[in-house]
């Protein structure tokens, strides 16, 4: 890396379970005007803009282009997109700004997940041929995972659950979060997943600015800057991974130079209890980390933001002095599948 690239400013909706008074537009706009004036920036001073958001989610194709009226018709901007979470929209805006083609970077995703069945419409990230016929929806997946660790002595039902309920207590000072505080764990969805152990459905949105150089300290008293970030992939067959372990997420991690300091802090995306037992292992997060404490996933979902909220929440917390090393981490896919980390530190103190 030739340059120094920060995250200078977070924000995000409410998320709730439903938004039906809102479009796509009506919801991201509050989320973009609020990042810019974190930074006294307007549009015009915005050397590129990368959204992440998904067609299968809105119902219809290019539907990001409609998404950019909460943008700006004017001036003309530098702009590009990506069909997966935010968090891969940041590492495009990443790479842009490490060519020097640009000196600030506006970020920003949004899902509304309400309309539909998130259940039927993630079925369509799975291998065309072999797995989506058989029609295995996100939890089923998920709890195939959790037993998985189960039968292998990771992790048990009650371990799972405290999970859960650390996650939606911490997310009680998190004012944006979904659920929050005391909630039960309900009955099975699919056996071992109770309710509890899985995400709530709901739509929201997340906007960062990233800038470089001497730039992120002008715009941020204290910048999280990026030391290190990288994304890797899975096999797309289930059939020939160990679900148990994320070799993908070890390796970003790796490549993102997470394993050469300890942490601080960690936000991970994990949206059911039995990922963040497979996350700390492969991230090699002990109990000295203080995992999700905006309550993570778990707390609120919204499908193609979620991943940039880890990221998002992460830096905040090096912006307030919470933590001075911090990572983030997001993923795509079944069980895993794609995964993205990366390191954030701030200015010594």
């Amino acid at each position: 890396m030739t340059r120094d690239i920060a995250l200078v400013a977070f924000a995000q909706t409410h998320h709730r379970r439903a938004t039906d008074e809102l479009s796509e537009v009506e919801m991201l706009m509050p989320v973009l005007h609020g990042v810019l004036d974190q930074t006294g920036l307007r549009t015009a001073d915005i050397g590129f803009t990368c959204s992440g958001s998904s067609d299968y989610l809105a119902g219809r194709a290019f539907s990001f282009t409609l998404a950019l009226d909460g943008v700006g018709a004017w001036p003309p901007i530098s702009e590009s997109h990506v069909e997966m979470d935010g968090a891969w929209a940041l590492y495009e805006a990443w790479t842009k700004l490490l060519t020097g083609d640009a000196d600030t970077a506006l970020v920003y995703s949004y899902g509304k997940s309400s309309p539909g069945s998130v259940r039927d419409v993630l079925t369509r990230q799975l291998d065309p041929y072999y797995v989506a016929p058989l029609w295995p929806d996100s939890v089923a997946l998920a709890a195939l995972q959790a037993q998985a660790l189960i039968d292998a002595g990771e992790t048990d039902e009650p371990a799972l659950a405290a999970v859960a309920t650390r996650s939606r207590a911490d997310a009680t000072a998190n004012s944006h979060a979904q659920l929050r505080g005391s909630i039960p764990q309900g009955d099975y969805l699919v056996r071992p997943l109770r309710t509890g152990d899985c995400p709530p459905i709901g739509d929201g949105a997340a906007a960062v600015i990233l800038a470089a150089g001497e730039r992120a300290r002008e715009l941020c008293e204290r910048p999280a800057w990026i030391r290190g970030i990288d994304h890797r992939t899975e096999a797309h067959s289930l059939g020939v991974r160990d679900l148990t372990d994320s070799p993908s997420a070890r390796l970003a991690a790796e490549k993102a130079g997470a394993f050469e300091r300890p942490v601080d802090t960690a936000e991970l995306h994990a949206p059911f209890t039995s990922q963040e037992v497979v996350l700390r292992k492969a991230l090699r997060l002990d109990d000295t980390v203080r995992v999700n404490p905006s309550g993570g996933a778990l707390a609120a979902n919204p499908i193609m933001a979620a991943g940039l909220i880890r990221i998002g929440e992460a830096a905040a917390a090096v912006h307030r002095g919470e933590s001075d090393r911090a990572l983030a981490h997001a993923t795509s896919g079944p069980c895993l599948q794609q995964n993205l980390v990366a390191v954030l530190e701030g200015d010594p103190r």
